[in-house]
């Protein structure tokens, strides 16, 4: 395996034998040049077709689903790419499905100096079980305050450390020390590392043998959300993949606290919330086992379903066991009988921009003068809204190994809101493949950005997050807000429109008026930034703080010492 410093990675790939180019003026007002596939009559083909009624919302388990994925087959079928999976366009996803009953009767009971008190579902409390057993019953498991529930070792950070939280209840903080403390130089100040994610906090206190964990909902911004939407979240059936696929270890109990329940449990406890939380943010600090003990009891009923990926692929010409992926999810959030007016969630933006960028992009692979050297492979997820599960899935049952997967480059929910000066990497200081798109927007006369809003850890929240948790470089790349007509205010106008009225609403629909000159714009960067990986033998990199960087590390070594290195 030959590796390069980011500088010599751009020549070689910029240099490839056989790779089109599309150089843009440096002037960002003039058109960029796009390949003859990517134009936004079929853009808006895509799109309008995967949004519409006749697609129900496209959600995974319903009559949507193989309309969906089959109509995908055939626009593949038509470009000429091959099935993706050994020989098949899909990959079958098992998942289990975790269903609360009786709700309203659940309560976590608290006893502390002497004193019993009961936290109520809903109003105090969310909380659900992420084992797939019809009984869950904890009974007076001693309570732990572990501050933010972060081992980070990069951060020389371990709120874990000189305590045995083993069959105990531990309540952690939602997000991590650097966003409390505003200080750029613990952990990622208040860009929300993945320390601060609460699918982490979860995987972890599980990992070191915690009974229940509740994570304490702070305030909206340190959440990235309201408790509304924590508790609409958690409202129907949990799905995650078997143990038979996933055997890590998972909670009894994983739930979610208010800031004033918390306050009450502590004071009930002889100490003061407020106090604590401001110390947990400190090096330093040291778990406290507050003298109260936590009871509950759930009752759950569970399911077994089966979903699927959609995978196709362009067979590499010289490196075809090496691959570079492309991913967007083709799921979304299906219809709603029981509304008024539209009842389809019909998810034009979410996901129907990346599913049609990826579109865009595989036409444009399938008519280049020369394949890829590389094998691409374009990979249609689902169950992403269902917590990232096709994707963890492929992760675990990867067709190309990932010590031979080049990198993920991830799209979801692109706005189209015009053309834009940059583009925006969600996440931005993660990898070399942002070098890359770096110089790819260079050509076009344009630069990255980073989110508007990295308090709220998007990164860890998109299908690219199950790559680079096993270590493979992973971008989420998204449409850019400083725009030609309106600059930042009119970009971020129109992306709070989305998230304010459309986002997760049947308002997400197609709209024949848009702009599509922009994400074209767009569409041929993320084309480009995919020749040039599939165009050379380099193997970007993770920064080097990057906590997902020595994962992969080990993964390029093993693979070296068994002989496939270069």
């Amino acid at each position: 395996m030959r590796r390069y410093s980011v500088v010599s990675m751009i020549a070689l790939a910029l240099g490839a034998a056989g790779s089109p180019s599309f150089a843009a003026p440096a002037d960002s007002a003039a058109p960029v040049q796009l390949a003859a596939q990517i134009n936004a009559a079929d853009f808006a083909t895509f799109d309008r077709t995967l949004s519409s009624d006749a697609f129900g919302g496209r959600k995974p388990g319903t009559a949507a689903e193989p309309r969906t994925t089959a109509w995908l087959v055939e626009q593949f079928t038509k470009m000429g790419l091959q099935p993706g999976n050994h020989g098949s366009w899909v990959q079958t996803v098992p998942a289990d499905s975790i269903a609360l009953r009786d709700r309203d009767q659940i309560a976590l009971d608290i006893d502390a100096g002497g004193k019993h008190d009961r936290f109520a579902y809903g109003s105090d409390i969310v909380v659900g079980s992420l084992q797939a057993k019809p009984s869950i019953d904890l009974k007076h498991a001693p309570v732990v305050f572990l501050g933010y529930g972060a081992d980070a070792p990069t951060w020389h950070w371990n709120d874990y450390a000189d305590v045995d939280v083993k069959g105990k209840t531990v309540i952690v903080l939602v997000n991590d020390p650097g966003f409390a403390s505003g200080d750029p130089k613990l952990f990622n100040g208040r860009a929300m590392t993945y320390y601060g994610r609460w699918t982490y906090k979860f995987a972890e206190a599980a990992l070191k043998g915690a009974a229940a964990c509740f994570i304490v909902h702070t305030s909206d911004d340190a959440a990235g959300y309201p408790w509304s939407v924590v508790r609409n979240s958690w409202s129907g059936p949990q799905l995650s993949l078997p143990p038979s696929v996933d055997p890590s270890p998972r909670l009894p109990v994983a739930g979610w606290l208010t800031r004033a329940a918390a306050t009450r449990l502590f004071a009930d406890a002889g100490l003061d919330f407020d106090k604590l939380a401001a110390q947990a943010a400190q090096p330093g600090f040291k778990a406290v086992p507050l003298k109260a003990t936590a009871s509950i009891s759930l009752r759950n009923d569970i399911g077994h379903i089966e979903s699927h990926n959609v995978l196709a692929m362009l067979k590499g010409s010289s490196r075809p066991d090496e691959v570079v992926i492309y991913t967007a999810h083709w799921d979304h959030l299906g219809t709603d009988t029981s509304l008024k007016g539209h009842q389809v969630y019909s998810g034009a933006i979410d996901n129907g921009t990346g599913l049609s960028m990826l579109l865009e992009i595989a036409d444009a692979f399938a008519h280049q003068p020369q394949p890829p050297q590389r094998s691409v492979l374009f990979f249609m997820p689902t169950l992403e809204e269902s917590g990232l599960l096709g994707s963890q899935y492929y992760v675990a049952k990867p067709v190309f190994p990932l010590d031979k997967t080049i990198a993920d480059i991830a799209v979801d929910a692109l706005p189209i809101i015009g053309r834009a000066h940059d583009m925006t990497v969600i996440g931005k200081g993660q990898s070399q493949l942002e070098d890359m798109l770096g110089e790819v927007l260079k050509q076009q006369g344009r630069v990255i950005s980073p989110e508007t809003t990295p308090e709220n850890g998007f990164y860890f929240r998109s299908d690219h997050f199950s790559f680079a948790k096993a270590g493979v470089p992973a971008l989420l790349a998204s449409s850019g807000l400083d725009l030609l007509d309106g600059g930042k205010a009119e970009g971020q106008k129109g992306a709070s429109d989305y998230t304010a009225h459309h986002y997760h609403t049947p308002n997400d629909v197609f709209d024949p008026h848009w702009d599509f000159a922009g994400i074209l714009e767009d569409t041929q960067a993320i084309y480009e930034l995919g020749q040039r990986l599939s165009a050379t033998d380099v193997y970007p990199q993770w920064y080097p703080d990057n906590p997902f960087r020595a994962k992969r590390e080990a993964m390029m070594t093993a693979q070296s010492k068994d002989g496939g290195g270069k």
